[in-house]
């Protein structure tokens, strides 16, 4: 039997992220763990108010998601820990422009380039509503048919209630190969194209 334990964030876990945007000539970085897909051409980047960063991309209109991986994940927990409006994390990542003009992290094994269309606010967070410009790869983590490889990318993935860093798990299996569970009468009511999934 479940328990209620009341009204808990607990959709978790999720890829944590280094957010970037430009701050005049250089660039200034967040670590963020709120993210999310609102649709096959939108993303939301979901930010404490405070965050020195916030203003930087309202007057830009531009920002990064750059996927974690082990390898950096010191230099982007530190982005995290302190504030941009008392130090200076312009040089924490090697970094170069986008071709949209958000600054892109040269370590990152994925980054999403993104200009804000809407800003959802809601009780001490600025919630910034996105489309995607441009998705650079590291060619490694790219298959055969250039589609993108999470086996060998292994993005680590946030824990809030226990603030914890995970690595990501193994490969169950393939999105819909355990339809042959379920009943006959419920497979044919089951349109595949409409799947988010495929």
């Amino acid at each position: 039997m479940k328990k209620n334990i009341g009204s808990k964030l607990a959709l978790y876990p999720m890829p944590i992220t280094v957010i970037g945007a430009m701050n005049g000539g250089e660039p200034t970085w967040t670590l963020a763990g709120h993210l999310g897909i609102i649709g096959h051409d939108r993303v939301m980047v979901s930010l404490a108010a405070p965050h020195f960063i916030n203003g930087k991309i309202k007057e830009t209109k531009k920002l990064s998601i750059n996927l974690v991986d082990e390898k950096f994940l010191p230099q982007a927990d530190y982005v995290g820990s302190v504030s941009g409006s008392k130090t200076d994390k312009s040089k924490v990542f090697a970094w170069e422009m986008g071709d949209a003009g958000a600054p892109l992290i040269t370590d990152s094994p994925l980054t999403l380039e993104c200009s804000v269309l809407d800003i959802y606010e809601t009780h001490n967070f600025e919630s910034f509503i996105c489309s995607i410009d441009s998705t650079y790869v590291a060619e490694e983590h790219l298959d055969e048919n250039g589609k993108i490889n999470y086996n060998t990318l292994k993005p680590v993935l946030f824990e809030f209630p226990t603030y914890h860093y995970l690595r990501t798990g193994d490969v169950i299996c393939k999105c819909l190969s355990l339809k042959g569970k379920q009943p006959k009468e419920e497979m044919e009511k089951c349109d595949e194209s409409q799947l988010p999934c495929l």
